[in-house]
């Protein structure tokens, strides 16, 4: 038996992770460790954990990284926290396997950790860009430690590729979360407004925005200028969910309880929980933000998604997501854009470019093949692409 430790560290991380979880769980070979950390603890955000516990997940360890500051010294301090605790939790534990979701920074702490201790890493899903955030540095290092490598589409495939890593470890499977839409069981209307104690008669949004990290001290500016055309919209309604444990994060997350407080027509969360969030999807007018749900899983709902600002620059995009600046009338002809009836259309007929919703299956399909088949050596050779060109 194979002990595979799956790291967590946000709610949306989990929220993809989640099936992974169940479904490695029936395979007997393998023996599955929940490891939780990161916002999943803080009170600030939600105490997410719970959310893991409610869907009748073990976490076998609960691993404290958190300072109560998000600036960048407070972040590298975080992160040298995870090192110097998850190195312990390596050294008791001792899986053979670590698997990991995303670019975040606690996320490469841990790989470090784990690269230090010798066990190899199987990352979901490097090769992809996001020109306007530290992530896009963290998810290429990330994809330098990992030994298996777990990629969304072919053209991310090719650029872990082009990072050296052999062939025979880098495997396209589709984004999860496409598969979570289709899949998931949905809450009605009904339920959901149940739910949220926030009635949905209206037209109404999805709103998630992040700080942009490699734009310091723009957080609380762009926002602002979200929420100015939100003012000029208020025939729709918005459902907030907060930012993350980014540096600058709590900037938004202060202007937006204070919004909140003011307009009727506003509601927000730290966290909705994947059931929740997925529901209110599916019945929404539109996604407007910088979140990566907005290109990968909503696409599949067939709405408009309104991309702000540069976090996700370089990201393959469908045809239903509206590009704009973090700018008042940007974001307000956006927004008209949207809910225009030619749009829409657009929206209704898109593809999504992540995938068929199958992701999960050939996940587990790869590691019963990769970790109990066959021999690993972490001594990776690194792998040179053939461009076809000489130098002149």
């Amino acid at each position: 038996m194979k002990k595979i430790a799956i790291l967590t560290a946000t709610r949306a991380e989990y929220g993809l992770l989640r099936t992974i979880i169940q479904k490695l769980q029936e395979v007997s070979e393998f023996e599955t460790e929940v490891v939780a950390t990161g916002a999943h603890l803080s009170p600030e955000f939600g105490l997410t954990y719970r959310e893991i516990e409610k869907d009748g997940i073990a976490i076998a360890k609960k691993i404290e990284i958190l300072l109560s500051s998000d600036t960048p010294a407070a972040i590298s301090k975080s992160m040298g926290l995870a090192m110097i605790s998850f190195a312990e939790y390596f050294e008791e534990s001792r899986p053979d396997a670590l698997l990991v979701l995303g670019d975040r920074y606690e996320t490469l702490a841990v790989c470090a950790a784990a690269m230090n201790a010798r066990i190899p890493i199987v990352h979901l899903y490097g090769g992809e860009t996001t020109e306007g955030a530290v992530d896009e540095a963290i998810r290429h290092c990330i994809t330098k430690m990992s030994y298996l490598h777990l990629t969304s589409t072919e053209e991310y495939r090719r650029r872990v590729i082009q990072l050296g890593e052999a062939p025979d470890r880098v495997f396209t499977v589709g984004g999860i979360g496409i598969e979570n839409a289709k899949k998931l069981p949905l809450l009605s209307k009904e339920d959901l407004e149940k739910s949220i104690d926030f009635t949905l008669e209206k037209p109404y949004a999805v709103v998630t925005f992040h700080p942009v990290t490699l734009e310091e001290g723009q957080a609380q500016k762009q926002f602002e200028q979200i929420l100015l055309a939100f003012d000029a919209h208020a025939e729709m309604k918005y459902i907030f969910t907060k930012a993350n444990a980014d540096a600058n994060g709590r900037i938004i997350n202060q202007l937006i309880d204070a919004y909140a407080v003011e307009h009727e027509n506003v509601i927000a969360f730290e966290s909705l929980g994947a059931v929740r969030y997925l529901s209110a999807l599916n019945y929404a007018q539109m996604v407007i933000g910088n979140s990566s749900s907005g290109l990968l899983e909503v696409p599949s709902f067939h709405i408009p998604t309104i991309n702000i600002g540069d976090r996700q620059k370089g990201r393959l995009q469908a045809d239903s997501v509206i590009n704009c600046e973090p700018l008042c009338e940007q974001v307000g002809a956006a927004i008209d854009r949207a809910n225009s009836q030619r749009f829409r259309e657009i929206a209704k007929n898109v593809v999504n470019p992540y995938g068929d919703g199958n992701t999960s299956d050939r996940i587990i399909s790869i590691l019963k093949d990769k970790l109990l088949n066959e021999t690993i050596s972490l001594k990776k050779k690194f792998y040179d692409v053939d461009f076809g060109c000489t130098e002149s």
